[in-house]
């Protein structure tokens, strides 16, 4: 299960700072997207948030990261700090990020005092965020800046977008002295994959053992993960985009407002990805979450992949015992039945490879297209084996023809006579057929029916 993470090869620019000093506010604007959820909550940001920023036509590699409050009343502050510790080790550069509006406080100099040890050989930029006026500007000349030891700051507002130019052409001269360098923009059209599930079903565990790297905070704590965190990962089967979602849990569940934000930053991301991993707990039975979320990827008409994961915790491993669990999840979800299931361990890495093959088939079973000839002996065939069941009325229905209409999902007509109608089973019987015949692996076909007003028909 090789692969590699794209950015490696991009410099790297870390965003440092205590709490709400407007790190992601400066993340989002200068990667230019709505990545990060802003909030002025303690610790709204856990995990880094990384992503490509573009300045001059080269890319870079930006890192948002945690505020830190030193305190332990902040929930997960020892993984955020440790969060943290890895971006400044990783930096090429660091953005040292304060709040003029506040002034200087004392997590600062604490922070100040840690980046001179931990990065003492790495250049820091020290900007003043929130000036949004001349008066703030002037701010940045007065006595207790000099306190960290880093020179003037460098006034600039990520809400307005003052001075950021500014600031970008400061980073770039800094990279410019390092061993990596910009690098031109390439537009690349991976493979996007989307990680979903209930909370605590080992999303981010499976998310960092796919890409190779502890990227994600791992914790039981609910909700640890906020926000999306995608990585683009290059792969036996080709470029791969892996998205890691925050849990999706019932409305009467939902703890607050970051939590719901989340909740629909990851809804967002099913259309966003053309194959969703729905990764459920080997030692949990199927709930009814489980089963509203398998309703929406059906209903949004992703290819999916059913991840029963924990599977170092199963109380057997037999082929018989996987057999009934496969049942058991395809009782649950019988609009899944066309997903194909596999059994892991994200903790252990236990099977873990075999994801990347069937990624590589449902991308493939998403783009077959079938022609007119193919289609006409198809319909012939099937409707000799079993004629068309009608729904309502008196008249036997028959079926004209039948159409692709697109791919990505596999879209298809069913044209019959007007005065006729076909009973749903039946639609589901052709449905089947193609599957059987064709593949369209882990992807739901899409039957659509049109009544011909006409005693003719003619294909196109």
């Amino acid at each position: 299960m090789p692969t590699k993470i794209i950015d490696h090869d991009l410099p790297v620019v870390a965003l440092i700072g205590r709490v709400n000093v407007g790190k992601s506010s400066l993340f989002n604007k200068l990667i230019e997207q709505n990545l990060a959820i802003v909030s002025p909550i303690a610790g709204t940001t856990r995990t880094r948030n990384i992503a490509a920023a573009s300045w001059r036509g080269k890319q870079f590699r930006l890192v948002d990261t945690g505020g830190l409050t030193f305190s332990e009343d902040v929930p997960l502050e020892e993984d955020i700090i440790k969060q943290t510790e890895i971006a400044i080790k990783e930096a090429d550069v660091i953005v040292f990020v304060t709040d003029i509006q506040s002034g200087l406080l004392p997590q600062e100099v604490e922070l100040a005092k840690r980046l001179r040890t931990k990065a003492k050989d790495k250049p820091i930029l020290l900007v003043a965020n929130k000036a949004d006026s001349i008066n703030l500007h002037l701010r940045i000349h007065e006595g207790e800046w000099r306190r960290l030891g880093l020179g003037v700051p460098l006034p600039i507002s990520a809400t307005s977008g003052a001075n950021l130019g500014d600031l970008l052409d400061a980073i770039y001269k800094q990279l410019g002295k390092q061993k990596r360098l910009p690098k031109n923009y390439e537009e690349t059209k991976p493979l996007k994959v989307a990680i979903m599930g209930r909370p605590n079903v080992g999303k981010s565990s499976l998310f960092n053992k796919l890409i190779g790297e502890e990227r994600v905070i791992v914790n039981p704590l609910a909700h640890t993960t906020r926000e999306p965190h995608d990585t683009l990962v290059e792969t036996e089967e080709g470029l791969i985009q892996f998205v890691d979602t925050a849990g999706i849990r019932r409305k009467a569940k939902v703890s607050g407002e970051l939590e719901r934000i989340g909740i629909q930053k990851s809804i967002a991301t099913i259309n966003k990805c053309d194959i969703v991993l729905l990764v459920l707990d080997s030692t949990e039975p199927i709930a009814d979450q489980d089963q509203q979320l398998a309703g929406l990827l059906r209903e949004h008409t992703r290819s999916v992949i059913i991840v029963v994961n924990k599977w170092d915790k199963a109380e057997d491993n037999s082929d018989e015992f996987r057999n009934e669990k496969k049942k058991d999840i395809y009782g649950s979800f019988p609009h899944l039945d066309f997903a194909p299931i596999v059994f892991v361990s994200a903790k252990t890495g236990y099977r873990v490879h075999q994801i990347f093959p069937l990624i590589k088939q449902a991308w493939e079973g998403r783009q077959i297209v079938l022609t007119e000839e193919v289609l006409k002996d198809f319909l012939q065939r099937i409707t000799r084996r079993r004629l068309p069941t009608k729904d309502r009325g008196v008249r036997h229905p028959k079926i004209l023809a039948i159409n692709q209409l697109g791919y990505n999902p596999p879209m298809f007509e069913l044209i019959i006579k007007s005065n006729t109608s076909v009973h749903i089973s039946y639609v589901h019987y052709v449905s089947n057929r193609l599957r059987e015949e064709f593949g369209f692996f882990a992807a739901p076909i899409v039957m659509k029916l049109s009544k011909l007003k006409h005693h003719t028909y003619t294909p196109q």
